[in-house]
Order: C-alpha cells, then sequence, then structure tokens
C-alpha cells in the first residue's frame, strides 16, 4: 500500500473503447446552444427548491407511519449522511468536469459508452420516477386545499388508475376509471414553465422557495408550542415483522428518505448553464444538502411531536398537524405554501431530467429530437414537451407508494456510481487537476486508488438498496408484481434501445470508426474514401 499515486492507468479497449475525453466534453460544452446565467446563489436555491418538497411534506408521515415512528429523525441523519458522501464525490466531478449530463457525463469520460447510457438509463428512471411522486403529492395538497374552500373534486379525477388495496402492505393492487388530473395539470404548467427558459425558470423558482421555506418556518415556529413530548415515545416503536419498526424500520425509512435528498443532484445537471461552473457547482450542492438536512430534522421532530405516528399515512401530513394545531389560517398556509412549494421540486427535478436527456440526444443515443435547441428560447423545447407528457401520464396512472420504492433504488443506483467514478478517476488519470477534492483522502492497493469517501458513499447506497428489493420481493411474493415488473420492464427497454439504436447512432462511435477507416485504408483515393465515410 502506498500514499503516492502510480504512473497513471490507461483504460484498455475493448466493448466499452468508446471513451470521450476532456477536451471533448469541454468543447461540447462550449457549443451547446444553452444560455450561461445561472449563479451559485441560483444553483444553491435550485438544490434547496428540489430537496424540500414531497420528502418533508408526503414521505415524511408515510414512512413515519410505516417503518419507524418518532425515530424517523434518525432515519433522516443516516439518509442525509449517506447522501453527503455522495454530495461530495459529485462535488469533485462537477469541479473537474463542468458539463451537463451529471454522472451520465461522468461515466462516459471515465468508463465509456455502455456504463454511460447505463448510468443516463438509470437517472431518467430516478428524475421521472421522482417527478411522478412529486406531482402525486402536490395533487394530495391541492385537493386538500380546495377542500378548505369547499370544492370537491369527484373520486375519479384525484385518485390515479393504479391504486394499492388498505391492509394489503402492499402486496394487492386495483385498477379503475381513475385519472389524476391535478397531478397531470401541474407536470404540464411545469414543461410550459421550462420550455420558455432556464432564466425565467431560476427567478420563478427563487420566489417559490423563498414562499415554501417562510411557510415552513412558520410552521415551525407555530408547532413548537403544540407539541405533546408523550407522542416521541416510544422513540423508536418494538419491531415488527417485514421492516415495521424497530432498528430495521429506521433504516427502511431511510431507504425512502433517500429519495427526499436526490434533488442536489440537479445541480450537477446545470453547469453548462452556471456563470462559473467549477466553483458554484460544487457551492449548490453540498450547500443545498446541508441546509435541507438542518430543516427536515427540525419539521420531522415538531410534526411527530404535534401528530401520533399511526396517524400520519396520509397525503398531506402537515395538513393534519395544523389541523390538531386548530389555526385553520395556518391550515390554509401550510397547503398553499406545499402546493405551489412541490411546483418548485417539479420543476428543478423537470429541469434536470430534460438536460440528462438534451445530453444523451446530442450524443445520439437517442433520437436527436431531445437535443434540438429552440432558436428564440434557447432550451432543448421539443424534448421538453415529450418528456413532460410522460410524466404527466404516469402521474395521473401510477399511485405514490410504488413510485417511492422505484425512486429511491434509482436514487441509490446511481448515487453508487457516482461515488465509483470517482475512484475510477483518480485511478486512471490521477495529474488531472480538480479544484474541489473529496475529503478524508485514500491509499493505493495494487495500483488503484481507494478513497474513505467514495467506498462510504457506496456502501451507504447498498445498505440503502437492500431493503427497497426485499420489499418489491415481499409485493411480489404476496401477488402484486407491479413494481418488480415495472422496474423489470424499464431495465429491458434500455438494453434494447441501445442495442437497436444507440450503438448504432452513437456521433462518438461514427467518429471512431471513420478514424478508423481512415487508418485502415491509406492508400485509398480520397472520393472512395469520402463514399466509406458517408456510410457511418
Amino acid at each position: 500500500m502506498s500514499d503516492a499515486p502510480p504512473t497513471p492507468r490507461r483504460p484498455s479497449g475493448g466493448g466499452n473503447a468508446r471513451r470521450k475525453t476532456l477536451a471533448q466534453v469541454a468543447a461540447e460544452n462550449e457549443s451547446h446552444g444553452l444560455k450561461k446565467s445561472l449563479t451559485a446563489s441560483q444553483l444553491l436555491l435550485l438544490g434547496i427548491g428540489t430537496i424540500i418538497g414531497a420528502g418533508i411534506y408526503v414521505m415524511t408521515g408515510t414512512a413515519a407511519a410505516e417503518y419507524a415512528g418518532p425515530s424517523i429523525m434518525l432515519s433522516f441523519i443516516i439518509a442525509a449522511v449517506g447522501c453527503l458522501f455522495t454530495a461530495l464525490c459529485y462535488g469533485e466531478l462537477a469541479s473537474t468536469y463542468p458539463v451537463s449530463g451529471s454522472a451520465y457525463s461522468y461515466a462516459y469520460i471515465s468508463m465509456g459508452e455502455k456504463m454511460a447510457w447505463t448510468v443516463g438509463w438509470v437517472l431518467l428512471l430516478d428524475y421521472g420516477i421522482s417527478c411522478t411522486a412529486v406531482a402525486a403529492g402536490l395533487s394530495g395538497y391541492a385537493n386538500s386545499l380546495l377542500a378548505t374552500f369547499g370544492l370537491h373534486l369527484p373520486s375519479c379525477l384525484t385518485q390515479a388508475t393504479l391504486q394499492p388495496v388498505p391492509g394489503s402492505d402492499g402486496t394487492a393492487m386495483t385498477i379503475g376509471w381513475r385519472f389524476d388530473f391535478i397531478g397531470f395539470l401541474s407536470v404540464m404548467v411545469v414543461t410550459w414553465l421550462l420550455v420558455r427558459g432556464v432564466e425565467e425558470s431560476a427567478r420563478f423558482n427563487t420566489l417559490i422557495v423563498a414562499l415554501k421555506v417562510g411557510v415552513l418556518l412558520l410552521f415551525l415556529a407555530m408547532g413548537i408550542s403544540a407539541i405533546n413530548p408523550a407522542n416521541w415515545h416510544p422513540f423508536i416503536p418494538p419491531a415488527e415483522p417485514n421492516f415495521h419498526y424497530g432498528l430495521t424500520g429506521i433504516f427502511r425509512a431511510a431507504a425512502l428518505m433517500f429519495f427526499t435528498y436526490s434533488g442536489f443532484e440537479a445541480v450537477s445537471t446545470a453547469a453548462s448553464e452556471a456563470r462559473n461552473p467549477t466553483r458554484d457547482v460544487p457551492i449548490g450542492i453540498i450547500g443545498s444538502l446541508l441546509v435541507c438536512t438542518a430543516l427536515y430534522l427540525a419539521l420531522a421532530a415538531v410534526l411527530l411531536g404535534i401528530v401520533p405516528y399511526r396517524q400520519l399515512d396520509v397525503a398531506d401530513p402537515l395538513a393534519v398537524a395544523t389541523q390538531i394545531m386548530g389555526h385553520p389560517w395556518l391550515s390554509i398556509m401550510v397547503n398553499s405554501g406545499a402546493t405551489i412549494g412541490l411546483c418548485a421540486v417539479l420543476l428543478g427535478l423537470m429541469y434536470a431530467q430534460s438536460r440528462v436527456l438534451l445530453t444523451i440526444g446530442r450524443d445520439g443515443l437517442i433520437p436527436r429530437l431531445f437535443a434540438h435547441v429552440h432558436k428564440v428560447y434557447r432550451t432543448p423545447a421539443a424534448g421538453t414537451l415529450v418528456l413532460g407528457l410522460v410524466v404527466a401520464i404516469m402521474t395521473a396512472t401510477l399511485p405514490i407508494d410504488i413510485l417511492a420504492d422505484l425512486v429511491s433504488a434509482g436514487t441509490t443506483a446511481a448515487f453508487a456510481i457516482v461515488c465509483f467514478t470517482v475512484i475510477w478517476q483518480r485511478t486512471h488519470h490521477p495529474e488531472t487537476p480538480r479544484p474541489f477534492q473529496v475529503p478524508l483522502g485514500g491509499i493505493w492497493f495494487r495500483g488503484v486508488w481507494l478513497g474513505v469517501t467514495p467506498i462510504l458513499g457506496m456502501l451507504f447506497a447498498f445498505l440503502m438498496t437492500l431493503p427497497l428489493l426485499l420489499n418489491m420481493v415481499h409485493a411480489l411474493l404476496g401477488g402484486n408484481p407491479v413494481p418488480i415488473a415495472l422496474l423489470g420492464i424499464y431495465l429491458v427497454l434500455g438494453v434494447l434501445t441501445y442495442v437497436c439504436y444507440g450503438r448504432y447512432h452513437s456521433r462518438l462511435g461514427r467518429a471512431l470508426q471513420k478514424q478508423k477507416d481512415d487508418q485502415t485504408a491509406p492508400d485509398t483515393p480520397p472520393e472512395t474514401r469520402s463514399v466509406s465515410a458517408g456510410r457511418h
């Protein structure tokens, strides 16, 4: 073992030999046509706006009622620590490679096209399911707000097409003539904002973040006096089967809470539109995670102190707390803040997903429609519209119970890959300048750099993934194949998309093939060589 880096290792060729250089990615980053307008404060607010959303407004209640009880606060800490290691890895990669596409672009540089496609496909699952879960939560609070004013939509327009059977523990589903209209409409409104332009969206996001954080702080100030300490006991409820309560319940809830922190990753997708990405992107990523962790812990403590945890398995737990407090005006403000605030979360997540699609489309792995930048708005308008429609339909048809597990699975997989990318990069390119480096150091073992921070990040990702996979298997054995079937279908679709389309239309693949043809046929007349190159 040694602390000194060996001679840089260069990856060999083979099936994953299509690998971008940093110079190639930097050149693409400068020619993307997007507007560089985002400041450090806007990136920080983008992260905060994306993180503070369905987690505290919706999933905190479900996780506490089903799995952890008052010890949900420990779950938040575990999830935050795990995310912090990954956030530090994102910070290093974002400062070293200030490009759009997030982990997808990092993997393309380090591990090649096949792994980049895998990472990109997982990211699309992560963001897509996140968007639908957030929109579902937004719909719940909006319906609660409308009911406050005596407006009641029919149940067929407020529920998703698929719904879990009450009391079945996720093992049974029903299907009916239902369509979540508010969730569908909210996604389409956010899509329209993103089509119009990132700078306009950033201004909207700044206003919304200020509003929803203000409402949450007001809830904290009013709720402290309504806390009943008896609701915090037992702090760790006795363990029950299938991850309900006890120590296993804490980790099961932490896996679910991973979903609530995933928004910080959205900042890394904005590198192409940041004024000073090398400095500002790490600030936005790490800063937003720290701010939101502190706010989450405070809100969870107050919420669980006001409402007995078994009563929180609802779509609008904060609204339940305000009703117990006996302040109707606060209930209206919380519901309004949650409804509008979740719009900011939806905005951040859909923005991130559209930029990942833009980058993948620019590489030719999916149709060029997703890479087309509108001449007036300077946004990927067509791809954003297609994305918005798909997410809106998913929101209207899939229940939040399924969505939470799927998004957490996608999040943990993406986080593990990002941490591994740091190890790969340090091993193969130790000479690359890194304005921001992960702390805690590392050692060289048999030519491989083993960093403490990325290894801990991967370990936490594995611990968060395990209960999710076991829960899917439990649902399958109980007669509900929907969660694992959706995941399986999505993964198979990803493989088929790359095999049947991506590898043949890859811009990098075509360029490498042309270069190979030119090298193997040096005596071929120029006009013949042109025809040959045109076939590729």
